[in-house]
């Protein structure tokens, strides 16, 4: 009798236990978050940055190699007003050249050097600027580019206590996805050969699409629905399973820069369909800590790989609410 309750009272708290796990839940933490210097972003140069890259350089893919390479010039000409620690981290793939653009801010890390007490730990924060080809690409990814271009400004104006990599990524999208030709991979295998291992890596995939009508938001698996917003209003803070901390911690650091803008999270295994669609997981495999935050893609925004993903569908109010979310978690990591 005793053992058929312990059963019965199992499957009564095991999915809601599965939920927290899952979800994050908080409730008092947020108040406790300190963010003094917390800067506001600019709706309107966000615009003007996906503007620029999805009209311009709308092409930049990997069968248009010197449109993709001219966006990279863009985005480093950016980063120099910003910073003059910026570099390329140039690779080949077949015969051509291409480039991860790297902009460093904070305290400078010397990966050459032998530490007493090892490296320091970065923090990396970035976005790919490929597309996906025959379509102009404006949330995927020149939203999360142009996230990079602004944190850029604000942390020029205001130098984070921590190191900080913003770096820009070539060839995530098809053929590449999921390839060592990734920018991401090449990246994650040269913080793993100098020893650096980050204090968290942060992937900004597509922030800009919000829908407030009900209904308008999807999920991989339908038993979520019951858990999240039926609404595409909020912004995705996505990590592994096995990081349901940090990744909790994301989510209130990023929630306490806008408790008026609703931050969700979930910790799931990869196998979760668009779990790892992006440039964190390259890190994963070195496991490096990464989460991604994303407007959740195509679960949310009818234009994914089309043609019609442009400037005008996007939200660049709420694009700025997650850039500065994203500073008042680098503000909430320099302690």
């Amino acid at each position: 009798m005793k053992k058929a309750i312990i059963i019965v009272i199992s499957l009564l708290f095991a999915p809601a236990a599965l939920a927290v796990w899952l979800k994050q839940p908080f409730n008092h933490e947020i108040g406790e978050m300190k963010l003094a210097g917390l800067s506001k972003a600019d709706p309107a140069r966000l615009k003007t940055n996906v503007e620029k890259l999805s009209t311009e350089y709308a092409t930049r893919h990997f069968g248009d190699v010197k449109t993709l390479n001219l966006a990279a010039n863009f985005i480093q000409a950016e980063f120099q007003k910003t910073t003059k620690r910026v570099t390329l981290q140039s690779y080949q793939v077949d015969s051509e050249q291409f480039h991860n653009v790297i902009a460093r801010f904070g305290p400078a890390i010397d990966y050459t050097a032998t530490y007493e007490n090892g490296p320091p730990k970065p923090v990396i924060i970035g976005a790919h600027y490929d597309v996906e080809a025959e379509t102009m690409g404006a949330d995927d990814n020149a939203s999360g580019v142009a996230g990079l271009l602004e944190l850029a400004r604000i942390f020029a104006e205001k130098p984070p206590s921590v190191p900080v990599e913003l770096v820009a990524y070539t060839l995530e999208e098809p053929p590449n996805f999921r390839t060592d030709s990734m920018g991401s991979r090449h990246h994650a295998a040269s913080l793993a050969q100098a020893g650096i291992t980050p204090e968290l890596v942060v992937v900004l995939e597509m922030i800009g699409y919000y829908n407030d009508a009900e209904n308008s938001q999807e999920y991989p698996v339908s038993l979520l629905k019951w858990f999240y917003p039926k609404r595409g209003d909020f912004i995705g803070v996505v990590g592994r399973f096995s990081a349901a901390p940090t990744n909790k911690m994301v989510k209130i650091a990023m929630q306490s820069a806008h408790p008026d803008f609703p931050v969700e999270s979930i910790s799931a295994p990869a196998s979760m369909t668009g779990i790892d669609f992006s440039d964190h997981a390259s890190y994963w495999l070195y496991d490096m800590p990464a989460v991604m935050i994303t407007d959740t893609s195509f679960y949310r925004n009818p234009n994914y790989h089309k043609p019609t993903d442009n400037a005008d569908t996007l939200d660049f109010e709420r694009m700025a609410k997650v850039v500065e979310s994203v500073h008042a978690l680098v503000i909430h990591l320099g302690g």
